[in-house]
């Protein structure tokens, strides 16, 4: 029986807010699908990764105990073109496979640790854990849910499992392959939807591992499977994707879990939305895909991705752009001066802040809905009926939830003469009225490197080169 931790998130699954619950005492099983490194995770990979910290601080903010496991995939996979990601890109930087997969997967904890997401407390690797899968593989094959095929790969028969579609909804029927590359030639799978638990090497060399039934490498989803199963004990409270990932793989995971157990192993399927930029998807082809360092080789605070994420609903399509991550970092500029400000005032009376930390919590604990937590951030910035510390108080509560560092010290940042004198030069064209001569100081500004935006509490500026 699991005990609730009255904090409400959208069960994919069940289609409707569902509270999460502690099967294990105290403890909230999670599972977040991590990174395929073979490259540098994105911003919108990033946006699913803050989405498992979010949950993580609001359970151990209401008295629980976390236990989050995040796998490494470090075992290439086919992608639709027929390529190997990892193959690929190690053949490109002329270097060891796992030479790739060690480098990029530093560099996925070093931009976790820039957006402040505390690291899981497990990261198995897929090269590592190898056998978990065997074995699962070989219980599904007892138990009837796999067979191999002529070709040596080993499959899960789909039509085994009888409530396939449960998450994403799509009949079992109506399905064609989840990619191109399952396709096979006919006689070689039983059913046409059937996916690969074990693909059988082939003509392939690199990244191959002994198996009952011959050489090969996992398919895509039984890691996850075999990983949950083993680090979780049997059960998994949360689980947390990209909604990229409800079908086919959470799909085909839930139906290779269950049918190894015997049960329903995941109790509440959590997914965070698309996010765009400005405008539109990210794609490699269309040259718009941005990574962390990019934001930073604009000078601009990595935390400000995290506010700017936390600005938005995690179950709503996101549009993100350079404008809204320059306010942002405004934004946290100008609350954590107000906090060195604050500081050292005398102690709070509890009562004053008691019902804004409540209003807080029935925020987070109603879907996540950081926005509105951002909000009222702003309405106590701007109260004239809290005092200083009280605000102090009540930015470092929310801070536990939202993790943006809001007590950190501002190293306030030189500048020019030149620039100086622009800027006041600009702020008296603008009090006089003089909008053309400020649109010119303004890209003036730009060209040395300074974005300027205006206020109800004056022009405030951000360094962009």
């Amino acid at each position: 029986m699991s005990r609730s931790t009255g904090i409400a998130l959208y069960n994919t699954l069940s289609r409707q807010l569902q509270e999460v619950g502690a099967s294990k005492g105290n403890q909230v099983r999670i599972y977040c699908c991590g990174p395929t490194v073979y490259r540098d995770a994105h911003v919108g990979n990033l946006r699913t990764f803050l989405l498992s910290d979010l949950v993580a601080r609001a359970i151990r903010q209401s008295g629980f105990d976390v236990l989050l496991v995040q796998n490494i995939t470090d075992v290439g996979h086919m992608s639709d073109d027929f390529e190997d990601k990892m193959l690929t890109q190690a053949s490109l930087e002329k270097k060891d496979p796992f030479a790739i997969a060690r480098e990029y997967e530093s560099r996925f904890h070093r931009d976790l640790a820039l957006l402040n997401i505390s690291p899981a407390d497990l990261y198995p690797r897929a090269s590592e854990t190898i056998e978990l899968m065997l074995e699962l593989i070989a219980a599904l094959i007892h138990k009837g849910s796999a067979y191999q095929g002529e070709d040596g790969s080993v499959y899960f028969a789909a039509e085994s499992f009888s409530t396939y579609g449960e998450i994403s909804g799509n009949r079992l029927d109506s399905l064609k392959p989840g990619h191109r590359y399952e396709y096979t030639d006919d006689g070689i799978k039983r059913f046409h939807a059937d996916w690969a638990l074990w693909k059988s090497a082939g003509g392939r060399t690199q990244m191959i591992w002994p198996s009952p039934w011959g050489e090969g490498f996992p398919g895509w989803h039984i890691e996850c499977s075999a990983m949950s199963l083993k680090f979780l004990d049997g059960h998994v409270d949360l689980h947390i994707g990209g909604i990229d990932l409800r079908f086919p793989h959470h799909e085909n995971e839930r139906a290779q879990s269950n049918s190894a157990s015997g049960n329903e192993v995941v109790d509440h399927w959590l997914h965070g939305e698309h996010l765009l930029f400005e405008g539109r998807k990210m794609s490699k082809s269309a040259g718009n895909v941005v990574l962390l360092g990019d934001i930073i080789e604009r000078g601009l605070d990595p935390l400000a991705l995290r506010l700017t994420f936390l600005e938005n609903r995690y179950r709503a399509q996101m549009d993100l752009t350079w404008e809204s991550l320059i306010a942002a970092n405004s934004t946290l500029k100008r609350w954590r001066l107000k906090m060195a400000e604050w500081n050292g005032l005398k102690e709070v009376i509890a009562n004053e802040i008691q019902g804004l930390k409540k209003e807080l919590v029935e925020a987070i604990n109603q879907d996540l809905d950081t926005p509105r937590v951002t909000q009222l951030l702003r309405k106590v910035e701007r109260s004239t009926d809290l005092d200083d510390h009280a605000k102090r108080a009540f930015f470092l509560f929310a801070d536990g939830y939202l993790g943006l560092e809001l007590d950190m010290k501002v190293e306030v940042e030189a500048i020019s003469v030149e620039i100086t004198q622009l800027l006041a030069a600009r702020a008296a064209a603008r009090s006089n009225k003089d909008f053309g001569k400020s649109d010119q100081i303004r890209d003036q500004l730009i060209q040395l490197g300074i974005e300027v935006q205006d206020s109800p509490d004056g022009q405030k500026w951000n360094r962009i080169i």
